[in-house]
């Protein structure tokens, strides 16, 4: 996909890309077995969430569903998913498009965490509470269906 931006007045090609790599490969080829575990969970999760089918984002993000963007800031679009996660070496990464900012009294019972604007972190899944966590994802999706669809 190529993005154009006005602010550069050039095109600029995203790195991270939907492609049809394998998802189950990718979560079976998670070394840590605490993380497999969750990532398996959460995929299973945001799948039904989404009723979207999982697809690789680049090499170390799955994502569910489809939606267009356009920067008002800088002109760019694109298409990228509406709800995602990454298992990274320090922490489970789980991303919402909307962002995390209006979801303070859930994030309150959520349990250890760390925010991004739109990332969460999560050490293991183990530590969350899991109909929260559903919770938060399920009213990303929403904001997502009812601002962009």
């Amino acid at each position: 996909m190529v993005l154009y931006s006005r602010y550069m007045g050039k095109k600029v090609e995203l790195k991270t890309k939907k492609n049809n790599a394998s998802v189950a490969q990718f979560i079976k080829s998670i070394e840590d077995s605490t993380q497999r575990k969750d990532a398996k969970v959460i995929a299973e999760m945001m799948e039904k969430i989404t009723k979207a089918k999982p697809k690789m984002w680049g090499t170390s993000i799955v994502g569910f569903g489809d939606w267009h963007y356009k920067s008002p800031a800088t002109g760019r679009e694109g298409d990228w998913f509406v709800v995602g996660f990454s298992p990274r070496k320090q922490n489970m990464t789980l991303y919402i498009m909307p962002g995390y900012q209006d979801f303070g009294p859930l994030l309150e019972k959520l349990g250890p965490h760390k925010l991004g604007k739109s990332c969460l972190y999560i050490k293991r899944l183990d530590d969350i509470h899991i109909p929260t966590l559903k919770k938060i994802i399920s009213e990303g999706v929403k904001i997502m269906k009812k601002k962009y669809q």
